[in-house]
């Protein structure tokens, strides 16, 4: 499978397939989360608060967000998969740049770092299918990025990078220090190349 996801999977609610006027209104949802974060943090986020600045009833809200761990994890989705797929050769190298991408995803962002990492540990059903979306397409990424499908060495990159987002999550080093740490770990987990 290919890192590269597609521009229509990041218009697909993980509810349902959407028609364009419905995927506009998710876009403005999830454009809404980001500005919600950014002023009252995530524990006082409400998707109530978010529909309002979005300019749409709470029930359409609703209809696309199970709960704000729901919605701001498909913010993360939507950032992951907006990506542009980076070609270039296999190794080492590769797997740093593809850490670092990632990485700093939400790194400019603290408040929406950190909500990210929050609301990806929710076990709510569609959080649950994101972070297994997530998982495929970050996995993709790193399986390209090496050149090789050797499962211990990606399982060891994934548990570096899902470690690594805990740790800043629980306060130990900042988002912005994570993209350097997983560039620690890649070259202690893989050989020289």
């Amino acid at each position: 499978m290919s890192g590269h996801v597609s521009r229509e999977m990041a218009a697909e609610s993980t509810r349902r397939r959407l028609t364009s006027r419905q995927a506009e209104t998710v876009r403005g949802l999830t454009e809404a989360a980001v500005d919600e974060v950014r002023k009252v943090g995530f524990d006082r986020l409400t998707v109530r608060n978010v529909a309002r600045r979005a300019g749409v009833a709470p029930a359409t809200a609703y209809t696309y967000f199970a709960s704000k761990n729901h919605l701001v994890t498909e913010v993360f989705w939507r950032r992951l998969s907006a990506l542009p797929v980076v070609d270039g050769t296999p190794g080492r190298g590769r797997v740093v740049e593809v850490l670092r991408e990632i990485a700093l995803l939400v790194s400019d962002e603290p408040e929406l770092a950190a909500a990210c990492t929050t609301a990806m540990l929710g076990t709510d059903p569609d959080v649950r299918e994101l972070r297994l979306k997530i998982g495929v397409a970050i996995r993709g990424r790193l399986r390209n990025a090496l050149g090789s499908d050797d499962q211990k060495i990606l399982g060891a990159l994934e548990l570096a990078y899902s470690g690594a987002l805990v740790h800043a999550g629980m306060g130990y080093t900042s988002y912005a220090r994570v993209a350097d740490r997983l560039e620690e770990m890649a070259e202690l987990i893989l050989p020289d190349s």
